[in-house]
C-alpha cells in the first residue's frame, strides 16, 4: 500500500511545477506532498557498475570508491550540453540540494554527490573541476565528485551497466567546435552498498523528493550477513 501511494504521489508531482518549497514537508504547487521518509520502501533495482575513473585532481580512482559508503545521487553529464531538460537541470536541483542538506548536521558525512562526464574527449578532469567550479572544490561540506574517464573505451561499460544511453545527435552544426550529444537526464540514488534504489528522470526530479528518498535509504535497518 505504501509503494502504490508514492507511485500515486510521484505521478502528481510529474504535472507539478518544477520548484518546491524550501521548508521540507510543506506543500508544493498544485497541492503535492511527497510521501514522509521511511514510510516507503526503495527496491533494489541493480547493481552499480565499477571501472577506472579520473577525479576532477587527474587522480586515478575506482568508480566503486564513489559509489559506496555513502548515499550517492550519481548522474552522467557533458559540460557544454545546453538542453534546458538535461545537464543544467541536474546541476541547478543538485546544487540547492546540496545547500539543503548541509543545513542538517545528521546528514553531512553520509550523503554525497557524483556527476561524470559523458564525453571524456572534451571534459577532461581541468574541464569537470571547471564545470564543477565552488561545489567541486568544496571539502567541508556535502562532496560533490566531478568525474571522468581517460577514453571511451573505458566510460562504455560504465553506461551500459547503469543502462544510460548517448549518442551524436543527428542534426550538427559543422562549425561547432564540439558535438550535441543526445541523450535522456538520469538521476540515480545509490545505497551505501551501492545499489541503485531509484532512478529520476526530469519530470521527476524534484528537490523534495530526493531529499525524502535520501533520508530513507539512511533510516534503513542494514542487512543482516548470512
Amino acid at each position: 500500500m505504501k509503494n502504490v501511494l508514492r507511485a500515486a504521489c510521484l505521478v502528481a508531482l510529474a504535472g507539478a511545477a518544477p520548484s518546491l518549497s524550501p521548508a521540507a514537508g510543506t506543500t508544493a504547487p498544485l497541492g503535492f506532498v511527497p510521501p514522509a521518509p521511511a514510510t516507503y520502501k526503495l527496491e533494489h533495482i541493480m547493481r552499480a557498475p565499477d571501472g577506472e575513473v579520473l577525479d576532477s585532481d587527474g587522480s586515478v580512482h575506482r568508480l566503486s570508491e564513489f559509489s559506496t559508503g555513502k548515499v550517492t545521487l550519481f548522474s552522467f553529464i557533458y559540460t557544454y550540453c545546453t538542453d534546458a531538460k538535461g545537464c543544467p537541470l541536474a546541476y541547478e536541483t543538485l546544487h540547492k540540494l546540496k545547500k539543503r542538506i548541509e543545513q542538517d548536521p545528521a546528514l553531512i558525512g553520509k550523503v554525497r554527490f557524483v556527476s561524470m562526464s559523458f564525453d571524456p574527449r572534451f571534459d577532461t578532469p581541468q574541464a569537470m573541476r571547471s564545470y564543477g567550479g565552488a561545489d567541486a572544490r568544496d571539502t567541508s561540506g556535502l562532496r560533490w565528485h566531478f568525474l571522468t574517464t581517460a577514453s571511451t573505451r573505458q566510460l562504455a561499460p560504465m553506461l551500459d551497466g547503469f543502462g544510460q544511453d548517448v549518442s551524436v545527435a543527428a542534426q550538427q552544426d559543422l562549425n561547432a567546435r564540439v558535438p550535441t550529444l543526445a541523450h535522456m537526464l538520469k538521476v540515480y540514488l545509490l545505497d551505501r552498498g551501492g545499489s541503485v534504489r531509484e532512478i529520476y528522470s526530469p519530470s521527476f526530479l524534484h528537490q523534495q523528493v530526493l531529499e525524502n528518498d535520501i533520508r530513507t535509504l539512511l533510516l534503513e535497518r542494514p542487512a543482516r550477513r548470512k
